[in-house]
């Protein structure tokens, strides 16, 4: 079992035993080889993937790093020496009170305290974006039309390898026939310019913080971003339960999208339709439910994080 152990550096300091950091980072590997194995085979075999290859592509964490499980910031492990070296942690000698070294010293591997002093303004963007964000009603009114905006009226699709479904002439209609409402920035900024101004208000990275909204498919994909790059400082099992919302928010966005992805065994989701726009409307609201607990949880992180960071300096 775990134990307090009073460090060099004059902080407290939770440490795992091997046996038990051991089997958590065991769990965490299968548990992240269920959710994209299948990528992996795939990507070994150098064939691409519309849906998932975004969630390493655009996000850009490696699945590699995702395999490394970390404790999050206050948490040590024992004997841990495949973490030397390894970004945000350090080494540190800590008394052993069990065991048979008892009274001896052991090596300890634990995130950075002064990681997480340099990780502040990143702790600081991230809790404001997030409490903001949650402040606000979520809007579900957006269709999935984001991703209609980014071919409408050109013939430089993203996604060469599958058709679009109801063809160029067919998505450029369904764009003009409905408002296009996207509040995510990093969403609207890969729209065509003929599109740009057909959304409801003008975006920047300036005004992300005072436009992102709960209800925002993108917004709760972010949640992984904003989480893996807290890495060390916050827990993998975090971190990887905001990667499987984001998978399946990826889901949603593409099966909802213009593009054709029956061959990939995606049932589309027609929002040119009243039916489809209601299915769409019941999973986005599912989405953003689950967002709201993990947002939350990622918050409370951040602020606990900032919170341990002012007490390291006053000390």
């Amino acid at each position: 079992m775990s134990a307090h152990y009073h460090l060099d550096h004059s902080a407290d300091l939770r440490v795992l035993p091997a046996v038990e950091w051991q089997a958590a980072a065991r769990a965490h590997r299968e548990r992240l080889d269920h959710l994209v194995g299948p990528y992996l085979e795939r990507r070994a075999a150098g064939r691409a993937h519309p849906v998932i290859d975004f969630l390493f592509t655009y996000y850009g964490n490696k699945p590699a790093q995702l395999r490394r499980w970390h404790p999050g910031f206050g948490v040590g492990l024992a004997g841990a020496r495949e973490y030397e070296g390894a970004r945000g942690y350090h080494r540190v000698a800590a008394d052993e009170p069990t065991g048979d070294r008892a009274g001896g010293l052991q090596v300890v591997y634990a995130a950075d305290p002064a990681y997480l002093a340099r990780r502040r303004d990143t702790l600081e963007f991230v809790a404001t974006l997030l409490r903001a964000t949650a402040s606000r009603p979520a809007q579900l009114s957006c269709f999935g039309l984001h991703e209609w905006a980014m071919v409408y009226r050109t013939d430089d699709v993203r996604h060469r390898q599958v058709p679009l479904r109801l063809g160029s002439a067919g998505t450029d209609a369904v764009v003009e026939s409905m408002s296009l409402r996207c509040t995510h920035f990093d969403a609207f900024r890969f729209f065509t310019p003929e599109a740009v101004g057909r959304n409801a208000q003008p975006l920047t990275r300036a005004d992300q913080v005072a436009r992102e909204q709960p209800g925002c498919l993108h917004a709760n994909m972010d949640l992984y971003k904003w989480s893996f790059k807290l890495v060390p400082l916050v827990s993998s099992e975090l971190v990887l339960d905001c990667f499987e919302l984001a998978c399946d928010a990826r889901e949603l966005d593409m099966r909802a999208s213009p593009y054709d992805l029956t061959d990939y065994g995606y049932t589309p989701i027609p929002i040119e339709t009243p039916s489809g726009r209601a299915e769409y409307v019941r999973s986005q609201a599912q989405i953003a439910e689950r967002s709201a607990t993990l947002r939350a949880a990622l918050l409370d992180a951040c602020d606990h994080l900032l919170a341990a960071r002012g007490d390291h300096a006053a000390g």
